[in-house]
């Protein structure tokens, strides 16, 4: 299921609340992990982790919005979870997420952000897996284009590609 984005964020908080209840259990992944989520959460499926593969993340209801970014000459689609659904699916309890990415890139990004903003765990580039190469497979990825304090060094630092971990404190 497509869930357009009217940029109305206040409004889409209780849609995602009922889409994702905040104690389901978590399933465990079938496929290879792609996101791996610690820290200050209540839902787990593995050693006190909370383990995604692809299947998991593409069954969370599915967000998509074209933006520029500073790392493409033109606008393009992305497609995947509202990062605050991620959180939802594990109830996250914190209030910092450490984003880590495959090459040991970590960001720093308060949880705010994810109640604040449509931020995506992008998983789909113009309606296709985005390899390695492209900054996926995962892409944390703010609507840039909506909000335009999101056009600044501070969020881009925060879009992490290759992302592969999520913390919460």
């Amino acid at each position: 299921m497509l869930v357009g984005v009217s940029g109305l964020s206040a409004l889409a908080a209780p849609l995602a609340a009922r889409a994702v209840p905040a104690d389901s259990p978590l399933a465990s992944p079938s496929g290879p992990v792609v996101l791996s989520i610690g820290g200050a959460l209540r839902l787990t499926n593995k050693d006190g982790q909370a383990q995604f593969d692809m299947a998991m993340l593409e069954r969370l209801p599915q967000t998509s919005f074209q933006t520029q970014t500073p790392w493409w000459g033109q606008a393009h689609k992305f497609t995947g979870p509202l990062l605050r659904d991620v959180l939802q699916a594990v109830g996250a309890n914190g209030s910092i997420i450490e984003a880590r990415a495959l090459n040991d890139y970590r960001v720093t990004i308060p949880v705010e952000d994810a109640q604040r903003y449509d931020v995506i765990v992008a998983r789909l580039m113009d309606d296709k897996p985005m390899p390695l190469r492209d900054k996926g497979p995962l892409f944390i990825i703010y609507p840039f284009d909506r909000h335009p304090e999101l056009r600044s060094s501070l969020y881009y630092g925060r879009s992490a590609w290759q992302l592969k971990r999520l913390d919460l404190r």
